[in-house]
């Protein structure tokens, strides 16, 4: 009996001392963590390498180097092999490897049949863990991130123009201030020296976590950890960011350029993140007012639906990158968020009244908030929509990796939980809290931006232009409401600059 109980308590002890041993192992900053979702029998196996290092990491004036490096080792050669012969092993399989950089991670992944894995596998390390460098690759690349940011980004893509104008305005000063490609005068000044620099310093264990799913063998976890573990045991420290400037009534900043239709982007800082309380509320109004690419969203039926004034109009209560058809991306994880809505391109002559339809439905969002017949459906609607966010390997890995950055053991499910606990009275409550519609920047894309400018600043009547002659007259009615709507816009708040200027140096131009 003795022996029997002196064996338990050993047990006990030897227990404990190995969940101390793993909690510690998971707290040390210096060393690998991993998300593992084993799918017995599933013919998939994705992995994905997400290192907690982005484009804020970047160091000053050489923006756009988190971007160039880690486009080196997902695009160019190893130190045994080409780029082309990487291309050309990968092809037979159907496989790639992906690269991904934000403000605060960079992430890696690429799906591969399981009878292929250990060849893909064997790429797949290389690339990351034995890059080449070599002078021809690197060369191609900046040459590519050169032109994205010359030509690509402010000519053909208005639509993401706008939103890192929107950007520019929200960080000036800021780690987030500018895109992960950087600008043309710091992506020009990068050398092979500074992208190696980089690379030894922030592909270090401590700044990696190993995420496999699907159908990988019982070992191949314990083969990765083993591969990465020969990286350095240090760690990047988590920055800490300054505070976010709010705009003092409305700021704008108006891209001209020669094209058919104007783009428009509009925000604010928000005090709150997922791992807010708050956060479930805002995220139910936001849905309201501004689902991405859903006839639910408030703005997609006003400015679409009824007047037909462009393809979409939408709102988000954080940054939003669009992932599988018209769910978020994962792995983009932020310390500090931005209220933002997106008004599609549409018709020069109507950017004006736009501007003003969209500020007075936010300001009626704020000062009436949602009716409970609209709280109830949202609700409703984002308990279901919630549930096809993760559906992919893919998703559901970069769900859990986002859970643990925010806090909790399953955010999605999370959401679950707190969806029906909510009154619309919290809902608004968060409204009046996190929401505004006097302190707003709006970032717009237009040609004659002097012209949109003299508008804006006197206060002009902006009437609508309808290619249809048989408008309901409920909605020529408001129309004149909304035509007239006043807008307090300062001459000295309003920055008219060619978008040929933008993203050639740090910052606003100009500034």
């Amino acid at each position: 009996m003795r022996k029997r109980m002196l064996f338990g308590v050993l047990g006990i002890i030897a227990l404990g001392m190995m969940i101390m041993s793993i909690s510690c192992h998971k707290e040390n900053p210096n060393t690998l963590t991993s998300e593992l979702l084993p799918l017995e029998g599933n013919p998939l196996v994705h992995i994905r390498i997400l290192v907690k290092v982005g484009s804020a990491n970047d160091p000053t004036g050489k923006e756009g180097l988190a971007s160039l490096t880690f486009g080196l080792l997902a695009g160019g050669g190893t130190r045994t092999r080409t780029y082309k012969e990487l291309t050309d092993a990968f092809y037979p399989m159907a496989a790639g490897v992906a690269v991904r950089v934000d403000k605060e991670m960079s992430v890696f992944s690429g799906t591969v049949h399981r009878d292929n894995l250990d060849r893909y596998y064997a790429i797949f390390k290389e690339m990351l863990l034995d890059p080449g460098f070599r002078e021809e690759d690197f060369n191609r690349l900046k040459t590519n991130q050169l032109n994205f940011l010359e030509k690509t980004l402010v000519s053909n893509m208005d639509e993401p123009f706008g939103k890192e104008i929107l950007n520019l305005m929200l960080y000036e000063g800021h780690p987030y201030h500018h895109p992960p490609s950087g600008t043309v005068e710091t992506v020009s000044s990068i050398t092979p020296d500074d992208v190696r620099a980089f690379y030894k310093d922030q592909l270090v264990q401590g700044n990696i976590v190993i995420g496999l799913a699907g159908g990988y063998p019982a070992d191949f976890a314990a083969r990765m950890t083993a591969d990465f573990g020969a990286l350095p045991q240090t760690f990047t420290p988590h920055f800490s960011l300054p505070p976010q400037r709010m705009p003092e009534g409305l700021e704008v900043v108006i891209a001209d350029k020669q094209t058919p239709a104007t783009a428009i982007s509009m925000g604010f800082p928000v005090s709150l993140t997922r791992a807010s309380d708050d956060f479930f509320a805002l995220w139910i109004a936001g849905s309201h007012f501004g689902e991405h690419r859903q006839h639910v969203s408030h703005l997609f039926q006003k400015i679409r639906e009824e007047r037909g004034q462009n393809y979409g109009d939408y709102a988000y209560i954080e940054h939003f990158i669009q992932g599988r058809d018209k769910f978020p991306s994962t792995n983009t994880c932020r310390q500090q968020q931005y209220f933002s809505i997106w008004i599609r391109p549409l018709a020069n002559s109507n950017r004006h009244f736009v501007i003003r339809q969209a500020l007075r439905e936010l300001r009626k969002l704020v000062e009436e908030g949602i009716s409970e017949e609209r709280f109830e459906l949202v609700r409703t609607y984002l308990l279901n929509y919630t549930k096809l966010y993760a559906q992919t390997l893919e998703e559901r890995l970069g769900w859990k990796s986002d859970s643990r950055y925010y806090g909790y053991e399953d955010f999605l499910a999370e959401a679950q939980a707190r969806f029906p606990r909510l009154t619309r009275e919290d809902v608004n409550r968060a409204i009046r809290k996190y929401l505004n519609f006097r302190n707003v920047y709006i970032a717009v894309i237009t040609q004659d931006g002097e012209g949109l400018k003299k508008a804006l600043v006197e206060n002009a009547a902006s009437p609508i232009v309808y290619a249809n002659p048989n408008m309901p007259k409920a909605v020529l009615d408001e129309d004149q409401v909304i035509q007239a709507y006043p807008l307090e816009v300062k001459a000295e708040k309003v920055m008219v600059i060619p978008a040929s200027n933008f993203f050639r140096k740090p910052g606003l131009p100009g500034r």
